[in-house]
């Protein structure tokens, strides 16, 4: 399983898809939208922490196309496929890569990021909390649709339109956790449930992932 997360990750700095092309949008994202509402700094400080999470979201949508393409335009997915290792534990490690690659540095990034949009001070944790407890969830629900639409021609397209419903829950308590928290009032609430949505995906994902690569690689 290390030897495999090792693989994945050198394969994701080295095709150019995952670190640097996930921050770079999310800095071009961060950066665009004061141009667009204009420097107003109360209205910026409001809509911080939902710009934040949705960058961050799209960030980790752009990275998803090549999860499981490479794997399967090489043959190596097939030997995945019929390796000792269970194919859900496989599933699982890719979407560890995908989130130590793209989810894991735009959690470093959003702080800083954060400054650019005038979020206020106490709301820095906070963000940073809720992206921790929300990417890992991206990450495999992300995974999910790449074993969906594996092998299909223009399946970046086909992918986004699946996975964006299935991300819409992560976005709204992730980003609620962050605003609340902006604004100093209490976060259990979303916390939990954001919580509870990335633990449900971690658990139960990796077999749906599975089970549709079996039928796939049929």
């Amino acid at each position: 399983m290390i030897a495999l997360l090792l693989r994945d990750l050198k394969l994701a700095f080295r095709a150019g898809g995952g670190f640097g092309l996930g921050l770079a949008f999310f800095l071009i994202v961060t950066v665009m939208v004061p141009f667009s509402v204009g420097p107003q700094s109360d209205l910026l400080s409001k809509i911080a922490p939902g710009v934040l999470w949705l960058g961050a979201l799209l960030a980790c949508l752009l990275s998803l196309d090549r999860l499981l393409a490479l794997d399967w335009e090489d043959g190596s997915l097939d030997l995945l496929a019929t390796a000792p290792l269970p194919l859900e534990s496989t599933v699982t490690i890719k979407a560890l890569a995908h989130w130590i690659t793209t989810g894991l540095p735009l959690v470093m990034a959003a702080p800083v990021l954060g400054v650019l949009l005038n979020l206020p001070v106490q709301g820095f944790q906070w963000l940073l909390i809720s992206l921790l407890l929300g990417t890992p969830a991206l990450s495999v629900i992300g995974t999910f649709g790449a074993a969906l639409t594996v092998g299909l021609k223009r399946g970046g397209l086909l992918m986004s339109l699946l996975v964006m419903p299935l991300y819409v829950p992560t976005l709204i308590f992730g980003s609620e956790v962050a605003r609340r928290g902006a604004e100093g009032m209490a976060v259990q609430t979303p916390m939990l449930l954001l919580a509870g949505i990335s633990a449900a995906s971690i658990a139960l994902l990796p077999f749906a992932s599975a089970a549709v690569l079996r039928v796939n690689l049929r």
